[in-house]
């Protein structure tokens, strides 16, 4: 066969999974938002981060074969608060939208550990081979709690700071902070089980980093 010719793709292969790809969806629709505010001003930026959020969406489905359940529900609220900032020109509609985020996914993990179900072992089995049972409760806790940190201090800085300054905070200082929490989560991690030879998927392990919308 030619070398420019594509060999075809085997049945039933299985969904592609692209770290830098899926940091690249869960991160990009918000830094297009940023950068669209500072140039055109609140309501086209918003336009413009509902756009970059659908069109991650679907470059997922068409790259990766899946979206993550975080990228899912940030799209649909970005989409619904967009609306609603766009339609009453009101700034506030899309600051809340990451406390519900937050909030919703921490009575998720609450109520899977309540009832003995750490979800997260469910999401995320195949990245943390190995991980013991008090592992994944541990993890789905400590996560669940940062959820909530999460939540209050997106309300607090909502409160208290300007729109320009709380997006720039959020862009940059809350990205900054949930990869060092989630680093923050190996010792323990290696301490229940996961190997530290074992090559974790970078696209699993973002899927519990807090969604960046």
């Amino acid at each position: 066969m030619p070398d420019n010719i594509p060999s075809p793709t085997p049945a039933g292969k299985p969904p592609q999974h692209g770290g830098s790809l899926s940091l690249a969806l869960d991160f990009g629709p918000l830094l297009a938002f940023f950068v669209a505010y500072k140039l055109l001003g609140v309501i086209m930026g918003t336009a413009v981060f509902m756009a970059a959020i659908a069109l991650a969406v679907i470059v997922s489905i068409a790259k990766l074969g899946r979206v993550s359940p975080m990228l899912w529900l940030s799209a649909l609220l970005v989409l619904f608060f967009g609306s609603l900032t766009i339609y009453f020109h009101d700034e506030r509609f899309i600051q809340i939208k990451p406390t519900i985020i937050y909030g919703f996914f921490a009575l998720m993990l609450f109520a899977g550990l309540l009832r003995g179900k750490p979800l997260l072992k469910y999401l995320l089995q195949a990245a943390y081979d190995g991980l013991s049972e008090e592992g994944w409760r541990k993890l789905s806790r400590n996560w669940a709690l940062f959820f909530v940190f999460m939540a209050v201090l997106n309300e607090v800085m909502r409160a208290t700071l300007s729109f320009d300054t709380w997006l720039s905070v959020k862009v940059w200082g809350v990205t900054a902070i949930s990869f060092l929490f989630a680093a923050a989560n190996i010792p323990m991690l290696m301490k229940h089980g996961m190997n530290i030879g074992e090559k974790l998927d970078s696209e699993e392990i973002g899927e519990t980093t807090p969604p960046q919308g």
